[in-house]
């Protein structure tokens, strides 16, 4: 297999092993970063992933398509999808209620082969992993059963500045259980004149409040910063306090590569819409450490699809849960809602999993930053602010960027531009580009048109 590698004005070509491949290639590509259009274009045509974008709809506004920078929220439809819905769809048509146990892909057993294909994208067992509900009521329900509070161990430790889902759920989880949100959760927050969290304080408050705690729930990703935590020292220190460890992986999972079952994390949820690409509100995915699976103590709320499999359908009183992640399921499967998972999950697979996904996308994240600081120079002093971490182990491929003048109205610019990224209240314009569909020449035009907004906006020092 033979690829064209840019390094300077040089061109070589390598045919290699594509393992090899790749990673030769993103070597070289993070030595010779330039702000131009022709090293965009050549980047593009020597990435092995490029083809990617072809099984992605990107949307379009007068026949051209948009630059699409925004899959932190909500990910683009896999050209597939229709095809996984209309399968069944027409089993739904052909077969009735018969499709339960019928067909190619009976809905009984469909939840299988998306747990194979979860399970490698955050590093689980596929019995670890489940797709069912939506993110928020699957945070309750982990909570259900790892935020067991007693005696003076009753409190629940997060970052500051969580996701506001996250929240609300755990002051609620609080008060059912009747202690005062006020009490029992304990924040932590940067230090002053710091945007972002050190891992060394999140350990300390966690030795800290080690004989308080019950459970320490963390976001993987923050989604305002674009801080991607420890989870693995989290887990560990969280443990040694005697506490329960759980994630919310919407910003993370899908993202930046995972390993849930070796960290040890007891238990963690995701949504699947933003980059699982999964359909607007799709089904969320929950994980389960297989040490808990015999856990007799552990509370959970139940239902009949989280009973025994084998005899669930002899409608017996007793609740008896099937063994695994599967186990704290409550519904029918939303054979729809999975359709449309599947076909996200199954890209996943075809493009060598979250390793491969991830080199590509340190280097577009790498390559927009320099495409800011670069603006910044044109600029004559530090316009573009950037409070994600710059080491990519500590961020995935979202940067969050504060403009120190005009940051609403050249969002508002951008997306006249048709320029789709996201803001964030009070002062965020968050970019994401995601290795899967975004392009080096994306992230050169998204620079292109914010420069020139620059200069129309005559932003100087």
């Amino acid at each position: 297999m033979a690829y064209r590698f840019p390094l300077s004005v040089s061109i070589i070509y390598l045919s290699i092993s594509d393992a090899h491949l790749i990673c030769i290639f993103f070597v070289l590509l993070k030595m010779s970063f330039q702000n131009t259009r022709e090293y965009a274009l050549l980047q593009d045509q020597a990435d092995p992933l490029h083809s990617f974008r072809d099984e992605f709809l990107i949307p379009k506004q007068n026949g051209k398509q948009i630059i699409y920078l925004c899959g932190n929220s909500l990910g683009l439809q896999p050209k597939s999808t229709k095809t996984y819905i209309q399968e069944q769809l027409d089993n739904w048509e052909n077969l009735g209620v018969e499709g339960w146990f019928e067909g190619e892909t009976p809905w009984m057993f469909y939840h299988k082969e998306l747990q194979k294909l979860m399970a490698p994208i955050v590093g689980a067992k596929a019995e670890e992993v489940i797709p069912m509900n939506n993110l928020t009521v699957n945070l309750h329900l982990m909570m259900v059963s790892f935020y067991r509070p007693k005696d003076k161990r009753y409190k629940i430790l997060m970052e500051g500045g969580a996701f506001p889902s996250d929240q609300y759920a755990v002051e609620s989880q609080i008060r059912f259980h009747g202690y005062d949100p006020q009490d029992a959760i304990i924040e932590i927050h940067p230090r002053k004149g710091e945007e972002t969290l050190r891992t060394e304080d999140i350990l300390s408050k966690i030795n800290e409040h080690a004989d308080e705690l019950a459970l320490v729930l963390f976001g993987g990703i923050n989604y305002y910063t674009g801080q991607y935590f420890d989870l693995e020292a989290i887990t560990k220190a969280g443990h040694e306090a005697g506490a329960y460890v759980g994630f919310d992986l919407a910003h993370a999972a899908g993202n930046v590569p995972l390993k849930l079952h070796d960290w040890n994390v007891d238990f963690a949820c995701w949504c699947t819409y933003k980059y699982m690409n999964s359909s607007p509100g799709g089904i969320s995915g929950v994980y389960i450490h297989e040490k808990h699976f015999n856990n007799k103590e552990l509370n959970r709320f139940a239902g009949w699809w989280g009973y025994e499999a084998t005899n669930r359908f002899k409608m017996t009183k007793g609740f008896v849960p099937e063994r695994g992640a599967e186990g704290w399921q409550l519904s029918c499967s939303p054979v729809l809602m999975m359709a449309a998972h599947k076909a996200s999950l199954v890209l996943f697979k075809e493009a060598g999993g979250m390793d491969i996904l991830n080199k590509k996308s340190i280097q577009l994240t790498d390559f927009l930053e320099f495409i800011i600081n670069d603006i910044n120079k044109h600029i004559g002093y530090k316009q573009f602010h950037i409070i994600t971490p710059k080491s990519a182990k500590e961020r995935g491929c979202q940067l969050s960027i504060i403009a120190k003048k005009h940051g609403k109205i050249i969002f508002d610019e951008l997306v006249k531009q048709h320029v789709i990224g996201d803001w964030r209240e009070p002062d965020v314009i968050r970019i994401s580009p995601v290795p899967f569909y975004n392009t080096f020449m994306d992230v050169f035009e998204f620079g292109h048109i914010l420069k020139d907004i620059c200069n129309r906006l005559k932003i100087s020092k």
